[in-house]
């Protein structure tokens, strides 16, 4: 993301021209526009016009509005970042009050104005302007006759691509026809980590599979990237980790991307569906040390090792991180991007007040991402967790169902 012009005062008061260059521009947008902002764009506009014969005829016009925003959505599919409002500031084509919805579109400016940029706004707006923040990481999970291709940003776990075809476990004829079929599903594979994935821009690329088709498929890729001299996928094979999936299904990028993936329940007790140690992997950890996604997974393992090991320095949920922040008892806080977009504003200042004291106090803050699979487990538990400096005993006895 582009910062034009920022002109912010003391009282958090100001306005500040972007232009989203990328798909994760978008999702940071989605995140800094609340209702009650205002935002002024280039759009198309529909209008009616009367001809000289007296009918009226309509016509599609490029205009610039200024709207209130009342509804913002984001396609997380479409990658498409929609902005319904008020019109304030009446022209030739559309009155004061009138509705309209921005599309925002990439590599067009627009100017985003708030009665209050906020702590979080600000860190955000700076994450996103940084230039390091696009996807990184590229995952293929698969098992025999299925694959799923998925790009991993900062903030952004996205599939590209899905991959099916049949491949017999037990074929009528000769062992050459598995062959043949599971050949063509490589092919297929292979063909959609070219033309799906920026290879230049991918660190890692992580083939995850059950049982030996990833090294299978690993082997086919290298040979067939020299067979056809594809200098692009020749380069990608050091990036190329391979780990374990239970299965080619999506839901199985939550064990390759996490080292633990943890159902918790009201009463603190552990269920630990997975115990597989794909990010704990060394080759890996220094490929993305420098990554924020790296610094989420670090902070869950520990987290998730603290509960298990040390459970009253370790809590989760609202009331009970709401307590502890006001002890100043947190040394680690993990909270998900979405509880920002809570509609009641007073909500969300306390939460902006939770990541204040933590700071204030020197504890360290990890904002998750909801479109990230860190974030997904991260809102597992409540979307809100911390790791405390001293125990806290007391927080057994709180009612964890209280309201915020």
């Amino acid at each position: 993301m582009k910062i034009l012009h920022k002109s912010i005062a003391k009282d958090g008061e100001g306005r500040v021209k972007l232009i989203a260059t990328d798909a994760e521009d978008l999702w940071h947008l989605y995140n800094l526009i609340d209702v009650g902002n205002f935002v002024k764009a280039t759009t198309i506009r529909k209008v009616q016009r009367e001809t000289d014969t007296g009918s009226s005829e309509s016509e599609r016009l490029k205009i610039v509005l200024t709207i209130e925003v009342a509804e913002v959505d984001f396609d997380s599919q479409g990658l498409q970042l929609r902005i319904k409002g008020r019109n304030v500031v009446e022209n030739s084509y559309v009155k004061v009050g009138a509705f309209h919805t921005i599309e925002v579109e990439l590599h067009r400016s627009f100017e985003l104005t708030k009665s209050k940029w906020d702590v979080i706004d600000l860190d955000r707006l700076t994450a996103a302007s940084e230039p390091t923040a696009g996807a990184d990481v590229a995952a293929v999970i698969m098992q025999e006759g299925l694959a799923n291709v998925c790009v991993l940003s900062n903030s952004l776990s996205r599939f590209v691509a899905r991959v099916e075809s049949n491949v017999p476990r037990k074929p009528a004829g000769a062992a050459f026809n598995k062959d043949k079929s599971k050949s063509k599903f490589f092919d297929l594979v292979y063909r959609a980590i070219k033309d799906k994935l920026k290879l230049d821009e991918l660190k890692v690329v992580i083939l995850a599979s059950p049982g030996y088709v990833k090294d299978e498929f690993f082997k086919f890729m290298n040979a067939e990237a020299v067979r056809t001299d594809e200098k692009s996928m020749i380069k990608i094979k050091p990036k190329c980790i391979l780990a374990h999936s239970s299965s080619g299904h999506k839901h199985a990028l939550h064990e390759v991307t996490t080292s633990r993936l943890l159902t918790m329940t009201k009463n603190r007790r552990l269920i630990d569906h997975s115990l597989v140690q794909v990010l704990a992997n060394p080759a890996l950890q220094s490929r993305l040390a420098d990554t924020k996604a790296a610094a989420e997974v670090k902070a869950l393992e520990t987290f998730f090792d603290i509960l298990k090991s040390q459970p009253d320095r370790a809590c989760y949920g609202p009331p009970h991180v709401l307590y502890a922040a006001d002890l100043g008892a947190i040394q680690t806080l993990l909270i998900s991007d979405s509880l920002f977009r809570n509609a009641d504003v007073p909500t969300r200042e306390k939460y902006v007040g939770v990541v204040d004291v933590t700071r204030s106090t020197g504890g360290d803050v990890h904002i998750f991402s909801a479109m990230h699979v860190t974030g997904e487990q991260l809102n597992e538990m409540t979307g809100i967790a911390a790791i405390l400096r001293f125990p806290l005993q007391e927080l057994e006895d709180m009612d964890f169902d209280q309201a915020l």
